[in-house]
């Protein structure tokens, strides 16, 4: 053993595992969590030998400092047949530490889980959150299920509406800091996808201010109808105008139903679309990562055979990879499709603005009603500009989150 290789096996007595920023360990398990293989980096970080390690239950490097609700939340979460990105404090042998990013992916016949080493500020947040969280397990006698519900409470303060969104910002932070940290450049389909899902949330937002105006304009049918009532005979022209625009403003109503309000509409769809995308790639290159260092390594790996691990990791790498692209295939056409929405939108407005012209001429004719419809038609003009511009700048979003994948 070379000198070099001496001094990175070499263990302080108390404290943190070496574990270096560069280097990534894997494990695979049976769906009960029993290890069925592992990497040297594993082995040496956790400072176990081989026959240890296999065949024991993966607990066997829980951290007692680890709050139980984050192993109810990835437990729900593997069992419902998704992958989980985690911060998990583990515990070596030795009775030293070590934090891992960790993204577990469901295999056949059970998980497979890639670590990184953590370093990004974010990272930082997390330790304080799980201290709080063990203070109150431990004090408060709380359940794991009360636990992970707290912890998922302190993601939404965040800013977070599911958990699978945070664990997707807290890869992609833990990936940009890694190659930072490694002097790296940055990695172009991250940065690509982070700014993507960021035009995404922005593109929610303005449908949220878009939902608002657009209920707003709902008064306008009534009032134009309440003063067609005392201008005019019944079918008199501002009836008709009435009448018209409250056909518009329905078929604008359907509208918004289709693409706009629903769970499965094209707004709603689109950022879970870039954000899956974003921690599929993330996944497929610490997985990528991972297999680059098995090739690497060329130590005794006990009874364990690295050719079928590697062919297993191949094999996820390959599915992974393919989910990222097709789930980028998939925003593309959510774009798209918010893009020829706005422009059916834009063409129901050419048709109020030739209502309120109409309006106008009405005012003009019946003067002694003219201010009122006359304040009608001015907040029709108010409430089209308004809803003009957020419409072109969802097209504008919608437009750039296209580009971005050419």
């Amino acid at each position: 053993m070379s000198f070099v290789e001496r001094r990175r096996e070499s263990r302080p007595t108390s404290g943190e595992a070496p574990f270096g920023l560069h280097e990534v360990f894997f494990s695979r398990t049976d769906d009960r969590g029993v290890i069925l293989a592992s990497n040297y980096v594993f082995k040496r970080v956790a400072h176990f030998e081989f026959d240890e390690l296999i065949g024991a239950p993966h607990k066997i490097i829980r951290h007692p400092d680890m709050p139980k609700g984050v192993f109810q939340l990835l437990w729900d979460t593997l069992k419902r047949g998704e992958s989980m990105g985690a911060y998990v404090k583990n515990r070596a042998k030795d009775g030293l530490y070590y934090w891992v990013f960790a993204v577990i992916i469901p295999c056949p016949g059970g998980f497979l889980s890639a670590r990184i080493r953590p370093s990004s500020a974010l990272f930082e947040e997390v330790k304080l959150a799980y201290d709080e969280l063990l203070q109150a397990e431990q004090e408060g006698n709380v359940s794991p299920e009360e636990s992970a519900k707290t912890l998922l409470k302190w993601i939404q303060d965040k800013g977070f509406t599911t958990y699978n969104q945070f664990a997707t910002h807290a890869l992609s932070e833990e990936l940009i800091a890694r190659d930072i940290g490694l002097e790296r450049p940055q990695d172009p389909k991250i940065a690509e996808l982070r700014r993507m899902l960021s035009n995404a949330q922005t593109l929610v937002e303005a449908t949220q201010g878009l939902v608002q105006d657009f209920e707003a304009m709902h008064t306008i049918p009534h009032n134009l109808r309440v003063i067609a009532s005392r201008i005019e005979p019944s079918g008199g022209p501002v009836t008709v105008l009435s009448q018209n625009y409250g056909a518009m403003s329905r078929d604008m109503s359907d509208w918004f139903a289709t693409h706009v309000m629903g769970e499965k509409s094209n707004f709603k769809t689109i950022e879970p679309a870039v954000n899956n995308s974003l921690f599929v790639e993330g996944m497929a290159r610490i997985l990528n990562e991972c297999d680059a260092q098995l090739k690497a390594e060329r130590r005794g790996l006990g009874k364990i055979n690295m050719e079928n691990e590697r062919a297993i990791l191949s094999d996820l790498v390959k599915e992974e990879s393919e989910r990222a692209r097709s789930g980028v295939e998939e925003v593309e056409r959510e774009a798209e499709r918010i893009m020829h929405a706005c422009q059916v939108m834009h063409r129901q407005f050419l048709g109020l603005s030739s209502t309120r012209v109409l309006c106008k001429i009405e005012s003009a004719r019946l003067p002694e009603t003219g201010e009122t419809l006359s304040d009608i038609i001015d907040q029709l003009g108010v409430f089209q500009e308004r809803i003009s511009r957020r419409l072109d700048n969802i097209t504008k979003l919608s437009s750039e989150i296209r580009m971005m994948e050419h």
